[in-house]
């Protein structure tokens, strides 16, 4: 039977009253046993959405060396087509945002799938540098697109007392198909010559369009973006994205985009170049890169879960700035530090924990920061913003390589972005337990 907009958000509100002192309890170890079917469904679209946007993205950072061999591309145009993607990420993230607000966050969420899992396809059939800048720029619409539009609808679905958990969960699979794309890169290159093992690690990325099928029959909007668009038709308004630049919002977006932009400048300093780095500088084998790998993975997915809990537990601020800080330590240890290999391999665990944890509540956090009308596009600007700007970093450490040591550049860049990261996480507001409203006038 259908219900009336007040009336889904009515049954939204009281899912997220405060539980019993029991229910309290129980959440602290097992919470998705406390959500409802409809909201684990919703779970399972996002983690497998964002895992296979893992995958499709971090797959050409194992294939930087075959291609700089195949196609005798320097490393600074390696960079380039990493960064490339980014950009186009940073884009597609906005633009996702935007049409989420006004066409539905299901709907969008399909269409971005869909589009990067087409362009990753075609990365396969390309044979100069310049034809796959062209494809992983396109790509990257559809990347950004995903994770804004999958956060957004996450944080929407989830009560708040879970919130930071079940953004943290599904930043989580990041970290799966990270491991997918390493354990598949081991595999293929083990079983077939390079210069056809990176043509089909592209061509399996088409895969993922059939997780549309999927969220086109089991993922419902969220209570709360339906009752804000039936206010929206009832006053005769419309969204307007660019109210996230009104005196009212402009501070928060200014500030969240800066911290967006130091986390992933870092993160996307170390992950792009790490593979590079291990071989050319470390002298590993394909063998050897990927078990380095999967430990700093494995790290990852700890840090993810870990940081997802402490979001909700100490609030985003200091949570994120406790990562902050170890990332600095920890990147200056792993890059600048000459350690044996079997440390380096220790190190990998914690590296990758503090390195990927850090994004756990970010989601959360910005889809607190800003009212239902303006959720997406605020989300969606504010973190590919900042990844537009550490989007430079790959091709600032390309550069930089050819005058000084990769894993130099590696961690300085890395410490200089998490040092922006304490800085804005220092003056934003918290919002741990916000409520989200429909209300568009609801602003921090």
């Amino acid at each position: 039977m259908n219900t009336s907009p007040s009336e889904h958000l009515a049954g939204h509100a009281a899912a997220q009253q405060p539980p019993s002192p029991a229910a309290a309890n129980a959440d602290k170890g097992l919470w998705l046993q406390h959500t409802s079917p409809a909201e684990r469904r919703t779970l399972t679209a996002a983690f497998a959405g964002y895992a296979v946007d893992g995958f499709d993205y971090m797959i050409y950072t194992f294939l930087i060396p075959t291609l700089i061999a195949a196609w005798s591309m320097s490393k600074a145009q390696a960079g380039y087509i990493a960064t490339g993607a980014l950009l186009t990420s940073a884009v597609g993230g906005w633009l996702a945002g935007v049409l989420a607000d006004r066409h539905g966050r299901v709907r969008v969420l399909q269409w971005t799938v869909l589009w990067f899992a087409a362009f990753t396809f075609l990365s396969g059939f390309t044979t100069s540098p310049e034809q796959l800048f062209f494809t992983r720029a396109m790509q990257g619409f559809g990347m950004g697109g995903e994770w804004a539009v999958g956060s957004v609808l996450i944080a929407e679905t989830i009560a708040a007392r879970h919130r930071g958990r079940a953004v943290g969960l599904v930043q989580s699979s990041w970290a799966v198909g990270w491991a997918a794309s390493a354990l598949a890169f081991w595999g293929m290159y083990s079983v077939l010559p390079p210069e056809t093992a990176w043509k089909v690690l592209f061509w399996i990325g088409i895969l993922p369009a059939l997780l549309t099928l999927y969220v086109r029959r089991n993922v419902k909007e969220p209570a709360v973006y339906v009752a804000a668009q039936a206010r929206l038709r009832e006053t005769g308004q419309k969204s307007n994205f660019l109210r996230i630049f009104h005196p009212s919002l402009l501070r928060t977006t200014v500030l969240a985009s800066l911290l967006a932009a130091g986390m992933q400048g870092a993160y996307y300093s170390v992950t792009t170049w790490l593979p590079t780095f291990l071989k050319t500088e470390r002298h590993l084998s394909v063998l050897g890169t990927s078990t380095y790998l999967l430990v700093l993975i494995g790290g990852s997915f700890a840090g993810y879960l870990t940081s997802a809990w402490l979001s909700d537990a100490i609030g985003r601020r200091r949570c994120f700035m406790l990562f902050a800080a170890m990332g600095i330590v920890l990147v200056l240890s792993y890059t600048q530090i000459p350690v044996t290999d079997s440390l380096m391999l220790l190190l990998g665990f914690p590296l990758g924990f503090f390195l990927s944890g850090i994004f756990s509540g970010m989601g959360a956090f910005l889809s607190e920061l800003f009212p239902s009308d303006v959720r997406g596009s605020g989300q969606g600007f504010t973190y590919n913003f900042g990844r537009a700007i550490g989007a430079a970093c790959p091709a600032l450490i390309g550069e930089l390589s050819s005058s000084y040591p990769l894993g130099q550049t590696i961690g300085w860049v890395g410490a200089a972005c998490y040092a922006v990261v304490i800085v804005a996480a220092l003056v934003l507001p918290e919002t741990r337990g916000r409520e989200l409203s429909a209300d568009a006038d609801a602003a921090p």
